[in-house]
């Protein structure tokens, strides 16, 4: 575990408190956005429940406001259950994100963009303050854990979670660092604690994808050779191919993994109710959408779909 000292003492020592990001609806809109946005830029999401692009958003730009380090707020409104501000505000698709100051809206952007653009909008209402210790640890814990230094991240997730204890990136975070280290059973505790409506976040999602890719991985990998003497017999036996693909992809092969998947969804699209896609999502998921691998992989296998 590092010492509290690689992230910057603000952990330990309290540092700033997170600016609010709290649910509005229609009655409470002037009060929370309209009137308080004479106090500080306020940050409109309007999403809903059935919008996947919002849930895409929604946690990149909590993450972009936090490390504004409460130069801005934001709240969250549900079209859904509170239809007069989008109609009055003609929001015609979703997500969709305002941001007002003094009383009126100043900025927007329609759609799921990337955390840069999110970035840059926060920064152009006045919050391009530089990311609070929590953001700082959050950063070195992600890339140790992208690096395999189990054991360090996992240390800081700790020290997040300490400060933190309703963080869920934190708490998906520790539960990768498990993984990795082969404490399943500890890992599926943990996420068990996860409340159930945040149970889709992507880090979360990430998380359980993980630990049931870990699970078959460690059943299917003391049979790999098994499942290639099979395939080398048979090139069709889709059930050697698509064990051995995950048993590969487990034991850090990620690359050959993917290929076994791809050439099985390949031979065979529709076997054992579309395994070989399903499974080819659980990689990219746990891998993140922005690996190389996920983003190459994914041309790959939408070339195969619309082939």
């Amino acid at each position: 575990m590092p010492d509290e000292n690689l992230i910057g003492g603000g952990l330990a020592n309290g540092g700033g408190a997170a600016p609010p990001i709290k649910d509005v609806t229609t009655a409470t809109f002037m009060t929370e956005v309209v009137d308080a946005s004479f106090d500080q830029p306020v940050i409109v999401d309007f999403w809903a429940p059935w919008c996947g692009p919002c849930k895409q958003l929604g946690p990149i730009l909590e993450k972009a406001v936090r490390a504004a380090n409460g130069a801005v707020r934001m709240v969250k409104l549900n079209i859904d259950d509170n239809p007069e501000v989008a109609q009055q505000m003609r929001i015609q698709s979703i997500p969709a994100v305002y941001a007002f100051k003094d009383g009126r809206p100043v900025d927007a952007f329609v759609g799921a963009v990337p955390e840069s653009q999110v970035k840059q909008f926060i920064q152009r209402l006045g919050g391009a303050a530089g990311p609070s210790p929590v953001e700082e640890a959050m950063a070195m814990a992600k890339e140790a854990l992208q690096n395999g230094d189990y054991d360090s991240a996992g240390g800081i997730f700790s020290q997040v979670l300490q400060r933190e204890a309703d963080n869920v990136d934190a708490l998906a975070g520790l539960a990768r660092a498990l993984i990795g280290k082969g404490e399943h059973a500890h890992a599926r505790e943990l996420l068990s604690r996860v409340p159930k409506e945040q149970l889709n976040h992507a880090e979360v999602a990430a998380a359980h994808s993980a630990l049931e890719l870990a699970e078959q991985a460690q059943r299917a990998m003391g049979e790999s050779d098994k499942y290639r003497t099979r395939l080398a017999a048979d090139p069709n036996d889709h059930e050697a191919r698509f064990e051995l693909g995950t048993a590969l992809f487990g034991g850090g092969q990620r690359e050959e993994g993917i290929d076994e998947l791809l050439t099985l969804y390949r031979r065979d699209r529709a076997w054992n109710d579309e395994a070989a896609r399903k499974q080819l999502v659980k990689f990219f998921e746990v891998m993140g959408p922005t690996d190389p691998l996920t983003l190459s992989s994914r041309r790959k296998l939408s070339s195969l779909m619309f082939s």
